[in-house]
């Protein structure tokens, strides 16, 4: 191996594999130290600094957070410490993953969430290709889903959307809105490249003005706005109001998105498809679409991880998501002054599910690319 050889081409694919490889050893660490964090001056200037920051920052954080942190008690006067208060955490959990959703009702949630994981898995699967299962899980779930959470039909008791909150509340806005502005944004985009003026007009027009607004200000239109122009009597549930409208402005990105994969597949492909006999929705269907959306899976999945941190907008409507349950129990009296236990709480938690995602999306394209280049 020469001395140029990048740092992937290393047995192990990084430090990891150097210790724990079959050829593993000091020699072999100090190798890969000087290939990937002082092989130059500047390179080892910045790994200083970066050590630097880090032993500046970790330590402290972490004797705040673990060390001289408290988890017992139930008031905050059982916080003596100089660490986080991780007892309003703990008190307060249950509000801050479900709201206020009566407990007698918890166990439709949790068979919501079971049927969530009974769906998603065979999609999931890494040998699953049937696409019928990924419509299943956008359309089937979503309608199941309603019925057990809201109630009001088959027995169950209605349960008022103003209780819901907490995570929950963000995982169902993100869900239905992925669920709604992802075939909206597929037939956006196809209308944009439309040979018929009058779509094409209506799919630029509707792209534009949705990305041209900024989302507070379509948040306050779907909650103060909306009911004025009502019919006397008619009211929409404000939680569905502020789905519509994260779906419609949503479907705009993801109508772009999407049309930069359209146009990433070869104009032979299309024609090649014509010259056979398909018609122009076969050509789409089962062409041109399976082809588009395999390139743009980054910018999709980079879209529904914006989409699910944009959810805590939701709070300035008055919808109690976790961000808005974290401030609501701030302002208690008993537990002021600990915005910061409950501020990194939240952080953890969006970065957790955040994080997910973008690692089920990494490897969901790197599935792709193998059955692309002829990988099992």
């Amino acid at each position: 191996m020469s001395a140029e050889a990048p740092a992937e081409a290393l047995p192990g694919g990084g430090l990891g594999g150097l210790i724990g490889g079959p050829q593993g050893g000091p020699a072999r660490v100090v190798d890969w130290l000087r290939r990937n964090l002082f092989s130059s001056v500047t390179n080892t200037l910045l790994t200083l600094l970066v050590l630097l920051l880090l032993y500046l920052v970790v330590p402290p954080f972490f004797g705040w957070a673990i060390t001289n942190a408290t988890v017992s008690g139930d008031t905050k006067d059982a916080c003596t410490g100089d660490g986080a208060c991780w007892t309003f955490i703990k008190l307060r959990l249950h509000t801050f993953f479900w709201g206020h959703y009566p407990d007698d009702e918890l166990w439709r949630l949790f068979t919501a969430l079971a049927l969530l994981i009974a769906f998603a898995f065979p999609v999931m699967r890494e040998r699953t290709r049937h696409r019928g299962l990924f419509v299943v899980l956008l359309t089937v779930f979503p309608l199941l889903a309603g019925v057990l959470l809201v109630g009001g039909i088959a027995g169950l008791p209605f349960v008022d959307t103003n209780l819901w909150g907490g995570l929950m509340l963000d995982i169902i806005i993100s869900f239905v809105t992925v669920a709604g502005a992802l075939p909206l944004g597929i037939l956006l985009a196809l209308g944009r490249r439309s040979q018929l003026p009058v779509i094409r007009i209506f799919s630029i027009g509707f792209i534009e003005l949705w990305r041209g607004v900024p989302l507070l200000t379509v948040l306050f239109m779907s909650a103060v706005m909306v009911p004025l122009f009502l019919p006397y009597g008619v009211s929409i549930d404000r939680l569905i109001r502020a789905m519509v409208a994260f779906t419609l402005f949503n479907a705009a990105y993801m109508a772009e998105t999407v049309r930069g994969g359209l146009q990433g597949v070869p104009v032979e492909q299309e024609e090649a498809a014509y010259s056979v006999g398909l018609k122009w929705w076969q050509v789409q269907v089962f062409v041109t679409l399976p082809q588009a959306l395999r390139i743009v899976v980054p910018g999709i999945v980079n879209n529904i991880v914006d989409l699910f941190k944009d959810t805590s907008l939701v709070t300035i409507i008055g919808l109690a998501d976790l961000l808005g349950a974290v401030n609501q129990s701030l302002k208690d009296p008993a537990w002021l002054g600990l915005a910061k236990e409950g501020y990194v709480f939240t952080a953890v938690l969006f970065f957790v599910c955040c994080f997910s995602m973008s690692s089920y999306g990494r490897r969901f394209e790197r599935r792709l690319n193998r059955h692309r280049a002829g990988g099992t």
